[in-house]
Order: C-alpha cells, then structure tokens, then sequence
C-alpha cells in the first residue's frame, strides 16, 4: 500500500481543523511520501511564508532518518555537528526540530510523513499525529 493523494488530504483537513479547535496560529501542513516527495500541502490564510518550507523540511528529515522529527531533535543536542553537516548537505531539505511524525499503515510499514510549521513544535507535532490518526494509519 503506497499513501494515496486522497489520504494525504485527509490527513492535512484533519490537522487543521485539530488546530483551529485548539486555537493554534495559522499552520501549514506538508505530507510527503515515502520517498520524500510532496504529496500535498496546505497552508491556512495568515501562515507566514516560510511555513511550507520548514513543514516539509520536517518531514523530510523523518522520512529520511525514519524517525519523528522529535527524536530528530534529541538526537542533535548529542552530535550537534554531524546534524549541522546533514542539513547542509540534504540542501537545507532537513530540518531536526519537533513537529513531524511518520506514517505507516497497520503492519509498520512507512508510508510517508506529514511535518506542521506555525506553532511551538508541540502544537505542530499534536496537529500531525491527530491528522494521521484521523485517517487510520498510525505515526510514529
């Protein structure tokens, strides 16, 4: 099973509207497949301009180490440098900052990830776990 276009649309209404109900500043939500291509991205009237980039450089970086760009995070404040020489060799489409989480189907496999840019990285993480939830895959 390959992450279908209308499942990533699914998932971005439903982080969305897990934002308005919490009151969170305007988002941006990118959902990339597994191989880190874009899938979809929206981004709510009044987001900055910078929201698609760090959303799906969220992403990106969790697809590629295959872990939530929480661990991402925690993993950098131990080995600084080598996270530093990552994202400039991935061309700044890396970003090791809380806010993004996996998506695999019911037996683990990957499928993609959807990243949030907008809020504290606890905001965007909880907007993208509920997106995913919403659609019956799970994330990690």
């Amino acid at each position: 099973m390959n992450l279908t276009l209308d499942q990533a649309q699914h998932i971005i209404t439903a982080a969305l509207a897990k934002s308005k109900e919490m009151g969170y500043q305007p988002m941006g939500v990118a959902v990339l497949d597994a191989a880190g291509n874009l899938k979809a991205f929206a981004s709510e009237d009044g987001a900055s301009m910078f929201r698609f980039d760090v959303a799906r450089a969220k992403a990106w970086g969790a697809i590629g180490m295959g872990v939530s760009s929480r661990t991402l995070a925690e993993r950098a404040k131990g080995n600084p440098n080598f996270f530093v020489a990552l994202a400039a060799t991935a061309d700044g489409k890396f970003l090791p900052q809380p806010g993004a989480v996996l998506i695999k189907d019911a037996q683990g496999k990957l499928l993609g990830a959807v990243g949030a840019s907008g809020g504290t990285g606890d905001e965007d993480e909880v907007i993208c776990m509920a997106g995913v939830t919403a659609v019956g895959l799970s994330h990690g």
